[in-house]
């Protein structure tokens, strides 16, 4: 039975879509801990499993590749599913997934289960920010979806951290048990808790706007995918900056990164209503920021000195950086759903691909720069690309929709 949604917009926020929001915050974080899980357990699983901690690193590499690569197909051939029926069956993939790695006898299972979970993963971040949406007006949907990427903040801050624990304490399959355990569990409250979410058939006169649709589409997905790639090429080694450039290391380092991904939920609440109302000032306020964390380091990269003044001012460019980075992608994704008001899930589905070669070819390009230049320089580098992503951003017109202004 299909479940008619119509938002009242002069209650958008009611207990029932802020519970709805909550179920789609932790599927997300679930999927986030689950894609970052073997970060945290890869010493573990090296050892249990006797291959190289490298090879298992490429379990994360892999996992962006694939998620990259079957995003788009995924979304087209589900295109007419209902939006939670999609929902579902990415957790169910999840869980079973999840499972299968928990219990793999060698790494080629393992590997598998983790194939497996990345071919849904951009199918989930496709349609879980536009269900999002559409359970609230148009002028909540900045709100909407950013309440939505709490749960992936939340898995930087605690989900990765605490499946880190887990691995160290009792090893990383009870670790990936829980998240199997979890992910059915979110599985459960989606079924009942969402409404089906039926698509809406395209007029003739939403399909005459296709091409200049596509056009801002396809411009927003490869401003995306800089700016993630810039993003990327510094934060891969962003516990070398912090040990190296900053000069903080121990339990200290621990907490700047706590730190970080705190300063990215206070940034994403605070930055949620002005989304709706000024986009395109959301977005540049965004990327300048973070341009401006990435020179300071940058500056800072360049001194060897390790002085307080540098660790003070260094630890508010992390700040400064979490912060503004966390909070760009629920602004990016919105704009992507703006720009296509009439296929939202097909937008979603390009954004996510765009993302995911943003991380794959910023990690790549982050490596390469640090072994042949150093630190200096790639966080260098990465400042420009996110120099020249603000320029774009700033000279568009039109990129946010009828709230373009600055």
């Amino acid at each position: 039975m299909t479940v008619a949604v119509r938002p009242d917009p002069t209650r958008p926020w009611t207990p029932r879509v802020a519970a709805q929001l909550a179920v789609l915050a932790t599927a997300a974080f679930i999927y986030v801990t689950a894609e970052l899980a073997p970060v945290g357990a890869l010493p573990a699983i090296a050892a249990e499993l006797d291959v190289s901690e490298a090879l298992v690193g490429t379990l994360v590499a892999g996992y962006a590749l694939v998620a990259a690569v079957m995003t788009v197909p995924l979304v087209r051939w589900t295109s007419q599913w209902s939006r939670r029926r999609v929902l579902l069956v990415t957790l169910c993939t999840l869980t079973v997934a999840q499972t299968v790695s928990a219990l793999a006898p060698d790494f080629a299972v393992l590997a598998a289960g983790r194939v497996s979970s990345a071919l849904t993963h951009g199918l989930m971040w496709s349609v879980i920010a536009p269900i999002g949406a559409r359970l609230v007006p148009p002028t909540h949907t900045g709100r909407a979806t950013t309440a939505v990427y709490v749960g992936s903040a939340l898995a930087l801050v605690v989900g990765s951290p605490l499946t880190a624990a887990m691995s160290q304490l009792w090893g990383w399959r009870p670790a990936f048990g829980a998240i199997a355990l979890a992910a059915g569990v979110v599985t459960v409250a989606a079924r009942f808790m969402l409404p089906e979410l039926k698509l809406a058939a395209q007029s003739g006169a939403n399909r005459r706007f296709r091409r200049p649709v596509g056009a801002r589409l396809n411009l927003l997905c490869g401003l995306t995918a800089v700016g993630v790639g810039a993003h990327f090429i510094a934060y891969t080694f962003v516990v070398v900056i912090i040990r190296d450039v900053i000069g903080v290391d121990g339990a200290r380092l621990a907490w700047l990164l706590v730190g970080y991904g705190i300063a990215g939920l206070t940034a994403m609440a605070a930055l949620a209503g002005p989304l709706d109302r000024r986009p395109k000032r959301s977005v540049l306020v965004g990327l300048g920021s973070v341009s401006v964390a990435l020179a300071v380091l940058t500056v800072l990269a360049s001194s060897p000195a390790h002085g307080v003044a540098a660790v003070l001012v260094g630890s508010l460019a992390i700040m400064l950086w979490g912060a503004m980075a966390t909070a760009l992608p629920p602004m990016l994704q919105a704009a992507a759903m703006r720009a296509a008001p009439d296929d939202p899930d097909t937008a979603s589905g390009r954004y996510v691909a765009a993302f995911q070669i943003g991380i794959m070819g910023g990690s790549l390009a982050g490596g390469i720069l640090y072994d042949t230049a150093g630190i200096a320089v790639t966080i260098a580098i990465s400042t420009l690309l996110m120099i020249c992503a603000l320029g774009a951003v700033a000279a568009s017109r039109g990129l946010f929709g009828t709230a373009d202004a600055v």
